[in-house]
C-alpha cells in the first residue's frame, strides 16, 4: 500500500486535533502547553490555500499524519519562503513516511514558486532533526533557551532548503 496525500479540509480537523493532542500533552515537540480548540487549529493550518497546502497523511488505508505549509512571515517579502510542518501518530514513524511527506511539501512548494523552505524544531526533537536532515535540509539558526515546558527550558534550531 503507498502513501496517499488529500488536502485538508474542514471536516478533518478533529482528527488534526486528535494528533495534535498528543504532541501537546506528551512531548515537545511543539511549544503549546495546553491543548488547543478546533478554531485555534483552523487558524494555524491553511486551508484551500492557492500557494500554502495542507495534508491529511494516509497510509495503509488509515490516517497517519498530517503536513503543512504555512507563510514564514506574513508579510509580502516572505513569499518566497514557507514554513513545513509534519507531525505523525505514534507508531507511524520509521516507515518513510516523513521523508515521503517532505517530498510532497518540496514538489508543491516548487510548483507554487516556494524557492526557501524552512523548519523550526525543538532543539532536543532528535527525530525531526534527524528527518530534516536526511532531506537535504542544513541548519541556519540555534535560538538558546527561548521556550519552557514540562519545567525545562529548551531550545529551537532552524533548518532550511533552498529548491
Amino acid at each position: 500500500m503507498s502513501t496517499v496525500f488529500k488536502e485538508i479540509t474542514k471536516d478533518d480537523f478533529t482528527v488534526i486535533k486528535e494528533i495534535y493532542d498528543h504532541y501537546i500533552l506528551h512531548s515537545t515537540a511543539t511549544f503549546h502547553t495546553e491543548e488547543v480548540s478546533l478554531e485555534e487549529l483552523k487558524e494555524i493550518i491553511p486551508l484551500g490555500h492557492a500557494k500554502y497546502k495542507s495534508f491529511l497523511i494516509y497510509d495503509r488505508d488509515s490516517v497517519c499524519g498530517y503536513c503543512y505549509m504555512a507563510p514564514y512571515k506574513k508579510r509580502q517579502a516572505y513569499d518566497r519562503s514557507a514554513e513545513v510542518t509534519l507531525y505523525l501518530r505514534p507508531g507511524c514513524t520509521g516507515r518513510g513516511i516523513g521523508r515521503k511527506a517532505m517530498e510532497k511539501m518540496e514538489e508543491v512548494a516548487s510548483a507554487n514558486e516556494i524557492k526557501v523552505l524552512l523548519g523550526i524544531i525543538t532543539g532536543e526533537n532528535t527525530d525531526s532533526i534527524r528527518l530534516f536532515e536526511r532531506n537535504g535540509y542544513e541548519k541556519c539558526a540555534h535560538f538558546k533557551g527561548v521556550g519552557e515546558k514540562f519545567n525545562r527550558v529548551l531550545d529551537v534550531v532552524a533548518y532550511q532548503k533552498m529548491l
